[in-house]
């Protein structure tokens, strides 16, 4: 997929009349930030804004995420845990210790 974001008023306007004017090449659109089809038209339309905003416009190319790809496992089963707890007001680093799951500076230090 495209990511496309617009930065100026210009750009999002311009945003905005791409994606209504071609709505099969939009995925999703969440105001000023657009995912396009990961096709040459998609690439085209995105390349447009680029060509008529400039750097107000930035485009990424993504991929679906897929947890169970990317991520290890006892982050999941960290996740998984905590959104399952008992105490819903309990802070997760206590929670982490009291269950032996990875600490926030754990997972901060993990590339996916």
């Amino acid at each position: 997929m495209l990511l496309v974001i617009a930065y100026s008023r210009g750009a999002r306007q311009s945003l905005r009349n791409i994606c209504r004017t071609h709505e099969t090449s939009v995925i999703r659109q969440f105001g000023r930030v657009a995912l396009f089809e990961p096709t040459g038209f998609g690439a085209f339309q995105a390349l447009r804004l680029r060509e008529k905003h400039g750097n107000a416009v930035q485009i990424e190319q993504t991929r679906p995420f897929n947890a169970a790809e990317t991520v290890p496992e006892d982050i999941l089963a960290a996740a998984t845990a905590y959104e399952r707890r008992e105490e819903p007001a309990l802070p997760y680093e206590p929670f982490a210790e009291r269950e032996s799951l990875p600490t926030p500076a754990e997972m901060k230090a993990t590339d996916l």
